[in-house]
């Protein structure tokens, strides 16, 4: 867990300002009360106010002031990570979901332009569909996945993750929901077992739907779940002709997250500035600054420069892997994101991660991009290259969803979101697996393309991971 607590300096401080905040609202309430008395006194003359009016005023004015003081007291605690120890099998499994995330990401990046996707998306929906699988698919599943405990544990450990996220949505202000689905065929005799550890284990919804005689209508029918579930952001997940007479089984996984910043940027701060696409390509951006206490530091050996943004709550935050700056013999500067997408890897991530959650609280000048990005991949190519074949054609073995090995998988279609703006990140992804310097203010300037992620930082688990190369696209 990241801890983000302060020192003792920093805890006089906030004790300090605790306290004069309390003071203040009590001479605020006083005043208040006082001409409050005032009006009363003159509304009761002009109105003729008799005893028992006035006592349900009285009542009516103590409730709201309570609820006011209430809130007022609520945002003046500062903010604190949310408790939570991972057990060996958490960790197994987050490192798991780690490994896969930057394996998929390595596919990935060969496609030009922005990325962004949500590995822990993925991750669930495949999970639950390798509860299904048997023999030669169970292991190829397993295996490109990471996974190395039991289906049953690992059943468990993905629900332990999601009531984890439950809790976060719950003490901090922040919206991370998480939704799975099983949508199977009307007439298709679907083990029971199967069916209980979805919903029991992931959470997961089991709908029926006819695919044989109205595709069509099923197919809106899931578009609209997951509309639901992404407040609007991920529409049209099941493109028209995705779905057939043949379809039996989709699992589905829908992730949504809106955060504020912990520190927010100023809209009026926010300046047109130029972002360097490549060496030779500028593009002019809306760049947000701010100057707040943020940790920040750099690799060994200074090629990348990292930063933690972190969400309401301190329990998420963005982390951002900037390729750091080199010159040329003519002394135009160069910025290697290949050279730093070829550095990620789960030994380097977990050694970036250790310093920059080691790393000191310290004034820094931030300048981020405002981006919106929206994505669409089909990933079946880029699991099969992982090693997950045989569950695409039709040697598959998905004998543990029913009695049968006449299932395969025909697609993995993601659809992510993202925006980054002066009040923070909003993001959503939908997963479905269809069978069929010193003494100086340290600054930290995003002006050419970076890699970034958003973590939840008890558990460790990576929700997104994207790049971006041009933020007007």
């Amino acid at each position: 867990m990241i801890n983000l607590g302060a020192n003792s300096g920093d805890s006089l401080v906030t004790a300090l300002w605790l306290t004069l905040c309390f003071f203040g609202m009590a001479l605020f309430w006083a005043f208040l009360f006082y001409w409050i008395l005032e009006v009363r006194a003159c509304l009761q003359v002009r109105l003729g106010i008799s005893p028992r009016q006035r006592l349900i005023v009285r009542c009516g004015l103590g409730f709201v002031g309570a609820i006011v003081l209430a809130l007022g007291i609520a945002a003046a605690i500062p903010q604190t990570a949310t408790r939570f120890t991972a057990s060996p099998a958490v960790k197994s499994v987050v490192e798991s979901n780690t490994a896969f995330a930057l394996d998929l990401y390595q596919k990935l990046k060969e496609k030009p332009g922005n990325l962004f996707f949500s590995p822990y998306s993925i991750s669930s929906a495949l999970a639950m569909t390798c509860a299904g699988a048997r023999n030669q698919t169970e292991r190829e599943m397993a295996g490109a996945l990471h996974f190395n405990l039991p289906p049953t544990n690992l059943a468990e450990v993905f629900g332990a993750l999601g009531a984890r996220m439950k809790k976060v949505q719950r003490w901090d202000r922040i919206t991370l929901t998480t939704a799975n689905s099983l949508w199977c065929q009307r007439d298709y005799q679907f083990s029971k077992n199967f069916l209980d550890l979805v919903s029991l284990r992931y959470g997961g919804e089991a709908r029926q739907v006819d695919f044989r005689n109205s595709a069509q209508a099923a197919g809106t029918e899931m578009n609209e779940w997951v509309e639901q579930r992404t407040k609007g952001k991920i529409k049209g997940a099941v493109g028209p002709g995705q779905l057939t007479a043949n379809t039996r089984l989709i699992l589905c996984n829908a992730i949504y997250f809106k955060g504020k910043w912990q520190n927010q940027f100023k809209t009026g701060d926010t300046k047109p500035m130029n972002f360097d696409v490549n060496t030779n390509q500028s593009v002019t951006v809306p760049m947000m600054r701010q100057k707040s206490d943020f940790k920040m530091t750099h690799n060994d050996d200074d090629t990348v420069e990292m930063l933690e943004l972190p969400y309401s709550g301190t329990d998420l935050s963005m982390i951002i892997f900037l390729p750091a700056a080199t010159r040329d013999l003519s002394g135009v500067e160069h910025f290697s994101l290949p050279d730093l997408e070829r550095q990620l890897t789960i030994e380097h991530l977990h050694a970036w991660m250790a310093m920059l959650d080691q790393a000191r609280l310290e004034e820094t000048w931030v300048a981020l991009p405002r981006f919106t990005t929206a994505l669409t991949f089909d990933l079946a190519d880029e699991l099969k290259s992982l090693g997950m074949s045989s569950a695409f054609n039709s040697s598959a073995d998905f004998s543990g969803m029913e009695a049968t090995t006449n299932l395969f998988i025909t697609g993995v279609i993601q659809k992510a979101f993202v925006e980054v703006n002066e009040t923070g990140t909003e993001a959503a992804a939908v997963t479905w697996v269809q069978a069929k310097t010193k003494g100086m203010t340290r600054s930290f300037r995003a002006d050419h393309p970076f890699i970034f992620l958003i973590r939840e930082n008890g558990s460790g688990t990576i929700l997104f991971i994207g790049r971006m190369i041009d933020p007007t696209k």
